[in-house]
């Protein structure tokens, strides 16, 4: 994979630095060279919320010579659940202002360069241009997609992370020329306005952001330094209620033709704006979340929402994570949704049956469809839709008939935000 590091420059360690840093250089393959290039380091940080905070403070504590911290929000006292490199004292202050203070408090020798704007089409690749990597823990997909083309263009390693409620998600990107995984390749399409929950919507748990936000610390120590392996063409999902991981490869969508200018997202998914505060702590992103897929999802599954036969069996749902890391070792996951939906995009190990060939199937209409020959293949499947009515009516009608199978709660669209 890709082996990206920068150089090592400037003056050689003091003896104060090899004291400071001493646990590094006893680790196998930490070098003093390996500091120096922490030290020589720029990165960029865009979002001093929740993912933020770890974010700064680990690279601050081990040595990142220069953080450029973009932010236009103000710290409020709902983000102290989780935003711990503010205080009580910094509320009604700009973010990177008291990140910058907190960052100087933990290491004084990090140059912290404040940004207290939105980051925009116009200004994007002026503000990054000139960094090592840059690490994006926003909320918002116009601002994901935005630093994802820029990084792209300018050539530039991107860690990404998205938490939301007990989940988060974390991946490394790198254009490599136009050879390598971007976000594009994960997620190809913006949202519609409002189709995405905030974690002040669904809520977080506080320790969640600093889970991811180390993980995607201790990526961007990899990268800096050369060590071990860097998430590229990795994506890797974290549930806090079992404390799993779940690795998802990614690889390069077959003829993606290179980013080579910045799209404007503004009519596609609204950009935010310095009255709506743009980087709180992250929500999460999925799979391929199309253009107006949860209109579709309310539309396609309006018809099921309330006339779902019930029986004896006590229904198995789970969440999006749970039922991805299900499929991911091996269990069956069934789209039930339309092939005309399925087209627009599917999650990892999902196979499309849609629901009226399925149940033809159950009833013994149909001698097999899919992988499907017998009913027992059938047998505690995992079924998802667009948005989970479907599934769920598919589910009981199922159950009804004898046949036990679990249901992935809020269907693609869930998947698609990480839930």
């Amino acid at each position: 994979m890709v082996n990206y590091a920068p150089g090592a420059s400037g003056s050689a360690l003091s003896g104060a630095d090899y004291r400071r840093y001493s646990r590094h250089l006893l680790l196998p393959g930490f070098t003093p060279e390996s500091q120096q290039r922490l030290r020589s380091a720029k990165v960029a940080v865009v979002g001093a919320g929740g993912l933020g905070a770890p974010i700064l403070q680990y690279l601050a504590a081990a040595g990142v010579g220069s953080l450029t911290v973009i932010d236009a929000d103000l710290v409020d006292s709902s983000n102290l659940q989780r935003q711990v490199i503010h205080s009580e004292a910094a509320v009604g202050t700009p973010k990177v202002s008291s990140a910058a203070k907190a960052v100087h408090a933990l290491n004084h020798a990090v140059h912290v360069r404040e940004i207290p704007e939105v980051l925009t089409p116009a200004n994007a690749l002026d503000i990054l241009a000139g960094h090592d990597l840059v690490l994006d823990g926003t909320d918002n997909f116009p601002t994901r997609y935005l630093v994802s083309d820029a990084c792209e263009i300018l050539n530039m390693p991107l860690i990404w992370g998205s938490i939301l409620a007990f989940d988060g998600q974390v991946a490394a990107f790198f254009s490599d020329d136009g050879r390598g995984v971007t976000y594009r390749d994960v997620h190809p399409r913006p949202p519609q306005p409002g189709e995405v929950p905030s974690c002040s919507e669904a809520g977080v748990l506080g320790p969640l952001v600093g889970v991811i936000g180390s993980t995607m610390a201790m990526e961007a120590l990899k990268i800096l330094t050369g060590l071990g392996s860097p998430l590229y063409g990795r994506l890797q999902l974290y549930s806090a209620l079992t404390g799993e991981w779940t690795r998802i490869d990614v690889e390069r969508k077959p003829g993606r033709l290179p980013v080579t200018e910045i799209e404007d997202l503004v009519e596609t998914c609204g950009f935010p704006t310095m009255t709506a505060p743009p980087f709180a702590s992250a929500t999460g992103a999925g799979f391929t979340s199309t253009d107006g897929e949860a209109d579709e999802a309310e539309a396609n599954d309006a018809d099921y929402s309330s006339a779902a036969p019930t029986s004896n069996l006590d229904p198995e749902v789970l969440s999006p994570s749970e039922a991805l890391r299900e499929a991911a070792d091996g269990r069956l996951l069934i789209d039930i949704r339309e092939e005309s939906e399925a087209a627009k995009g599917m999650l990892p190990h999902a196979v499309n049956i849609p629901k009226d060939q399925l149940m033809e199937f159950a009833r013994g209409e149909r001698a097999s469809v899919g992988p499907l020959s017998g009913v027992d293949d059938l047998r505690g499947a995992i079924l998802h839709c667009a948005g989970g009515a479907r599934s769920a009516a598919a589910q009981a009608e199922l159950a009804a008939l004898g046949i036990e199978v679990g249901d992935m709660a809020g269907g693609y669209v869930a998947a698609s935000l990480g839930g």
